[in-house]
This record gives C-alpha cells, structure tokens and sequence, in this order.
C-alpha cells in the first residue's frame, strides 16, 4: 500500500497529523518504522510528483507486481466520434495483450480491432499492459471510463452487448416513469385513495410551516397529499434521491437548486417545482389533484453565474464582476440573486459588459460585468441566475 497525502501546499497542512491518525488504523508510515509508505504532495505546486513515481515502480519492483500478458486484453476507455474514421477509442491496455483482428465488447457496443494505432500515430499490430492505443472497429460511441474487454468471437460479444443495452433501456424506461404535477392522476394507478408525495424546501421556517398548513387543508377522500420531507435552506442531492426513491415532487418555496442538484435532477426524472406565492401553490396542487390543471407559464432557466468582485460606480451603483459557470446570462433577462440557496432578489439584469463593451448575452465559461436593476446589495460568492418565462400547456400524457 502508498499512501499519498495531498495539498501540503495549503495552510495548516499536517502531514505528520495524518501519518498519526493512519498509524492509529494499523497503517505504520515508514519513517516510524511501519511498512507503509507514506508520499507528502503538492498537486498545485507539483511537489513530491517524483517521489510518488519512484514509490510506485520501487513497490512494483520489489513485490514483483506485473500485469499478465497471456489473457484476453481488458482496459479502460476514453472515446470519441471522427468524423472520418467514425467511432474511435483509446484503451488504456491494463491486462492482457489486445491484437488486430480480436473481438470485443464495450458497455452496450461490439466491435472487432480494425485498426490499431500507438501513441505516435504509428499503426501496429498488437498492445500489452499499460500500452494505450487508439482502437477502430467500434459499432458506437460507448461513454468514457466504460471497460474494455476482448471476447473469444464475435457472438460472444454480440450477445454481452445486447444483453447490456436491454438492460439499460429497462433502467432508462424505469426513470421516465417518475411522477410530475401534470401526470399525477394518469399515473396514479386505480387505487381507492391516490397519495401526491411532495419533499418541501423553504427558505425560512415560518414559511415551511405556513405552507404545511395549507397543504394539509388539501387533502380529499380521493387524493391525499402526503409530505414525505421538510425543511429549509437550498435543495440538495439528497432532496433528489429521496423525491426519486419515493417519486414524489419537489416543491421549493423562494429557493433555486445548483446546477449540479438540476443535473442531477434531469438525471433522476425529478419534477421541482418553485413557487413565491403560497396560493399559487395550493392552487396548482388542487388542479393536480383534479386533473385540471391550466395551461402555466414555465419559467426556462438560462445559466448561472458566480460574483467573484465588486464594483460600485457613480450613478450607476454596484456592479457584479461574474464568472458564468452554466448556460449563459443575457441581457434584459429575468434574474436572481441567491445567497446561500436562498434567493434575497428577483428582478431583471438592467446591464451586462463584456469587458468595457456591452453585451447581448455571455456563455458559460467567460468573465462579464452584471448589473441588477434597482438592486445594489451584491456581495462575493452570491449566484445571479438568469431565466426567461414562456407560456406552454399543461398536457396529461
């Protein structure tokens, strides 16, 4: 075992804390006399980089540890789409020796070695442990990480891949039929009582209780409205997983989730719903449960940005220096400031520059100055989120 100990760069790094801590598991650092060797690095500032190789080819060598070359090739894959070659992936060989010709399967694709190239662009005909080559003969593009496994023939191969794709399509299948407000009742099977499992998210706890109240004030002999979770400050991914487990609907009350937590979101099939005014809420509950539910205007976020400084300018007032880290801000777009995952702002963006120049809209990965309208208590670390609202009918498919 290496044991690598890492950002000695930071502040208050304590190698010496952790090598006590590991020792007191049973993993005695070899500077105390143990077996266990112990690598202080820097990733930032590359430090110990060399020591960590050594460590590794010295353990290598001394216990002898080698892949075996005498086996069906299995590695790792990163791959892409040529558009002259087609489906390309470069395998990382970590067992075995793959050669052209062999058969092969993929995570839901097969395939067979057409062609295989070195890290020089060198064509060649087999690959050992630890060689990474770039592999043609693919039947897709398989997600990057999937395993890469040689196969005795082509029907082998076939019959593995099909086998995983039915697989996923059974869990793709099972994901879309998560619960939405829209397809409560068409989903909702032909018992007695239907149940509407709701996880409530607010942003104060005066707030969370107000609208437990007047949920339960819903509930009828046919429909009954059952909280499964309540609390306050932003959405997390465990709101996610449990709306999923128990395909319930998310209801946020003046909050706005993360773009990760929407990802995941997405992800999982998870309908959030955000609301600002309690009767608006009740009211779209009760059109749920009645199966009227009215044509609403759906409010589209388009990304998020993150206020990394400051600026207050004369006649203007304070001035966002931004960091759009989702999507794209635009100007003139409704906006919001979030603090926390509580939203202390909502209103429009009333200015946007790129640099000293005004911009119609910044995408994700660049630098921009945002301005609130009427707004000017901005501070470092806050959100400003940018969402446009567009008319669509509620449908019950």
């Amino acid at each position: 075992m290496i044991v690598v100990i890492n950002k000695i760069d930071k502040p208050g790094a304590n190698p010496d804390r952790v090598m006590r801590e590991l020792s007191e598991l049973g993993l005695q650092p070899e500077e105390w006399g143990g077996d266990v060797i112990c690598v202080p690095v820097s990733a930032l500032k590359h430090e110990g980089i060399d020591d960590l190789l050594e460590s590794v080819l010295l353990v290598a060598d001394m216990k002898d540890l080698k892949a075996n070359p005498n086996r069906k090739a299995r590695g790792i894959i990163e791959a892409k789409l040529d558009k002259g070659r087609g489906p390309v992936g470069t395998v990382l060989i970590q067992e075995g020796t793959l050669h052209q010709g062999d058969y092969f399967v993929c995570g839901t694709f097969s395939g067979r070695v057409r062609a295989m190239f070195n890290d020089q662009g060198k064509k060649v005909r087999e690959a050992g442990p630890s060689i990474p080559v770039e592999v043609q003969g693919f039947a897709g593009v398989p997600e990057a990480g999937e395993a890469f496994d040689a196969v005795a023939d082509e029907k082998v191969a076939r019959r593995i891949a099909d086998a995983r794709a039915q697989k996923k399509r059974e869990q793709d299948l099972a994901s879309e039929s998560k619960v939405t407000l829209e397809t409560f009742l068409a989903s909702s099977g032909d018992e007695e009582q239907k149940t509407l499992n709701l996880v409530l998210k607010a942003d104060v706890q005066g707030t969370l209780e107000a609208v437990q109240e007047s949920l339960k004030k819903v509930s009828t002999e046919k429909v009954n409205v059952n909280v499964v979770h309540a609390g306050t400050g932003a959405i997390t991914e465990s709101d996610i997983l449990l709306a999923s487990a128990s395909k319930a609907i998310i209801i946020g009350f003046n909050i706005r989730p993360t773009a990760k937590v929407k990802a995941i979101a997405a992800h999982e099939n998870v309908d959030i719903r955000y609301y600002d005014i309690i009767y608006k809420l009740v009211d779209d509950v009760k059109n749920a449960m009645a199966g009227l539910l009215a044509p609403v205007e759906k409010e589209v976020v388009l990304g998020q940005a993150e206020v990394r400084q400051t600026f207050s300018l004369p006649k203007v007032g304070t001035i966002a220096g931004a960091y759009v880290s989702d999507g794209k801000i635009t100007r003139n777009a409704g906006a919001r400031l979030m603090r926390d995952g509580i939203v202390i702002y909502t209103g429009h963006i009333s200015s946007l520059k790129r640099f000293k120049d005004d911009a119609k809209e910044v995408v994700r990965g660049n630098e921009c100055g945002v301005g609130l309208e009427n707004y000017n208590d901005i501070k470092v670390g806050d959100i400003i989120e940018a969402f446009e609202t567009v008319q669509e009918a509620a449908t019950l498919e």
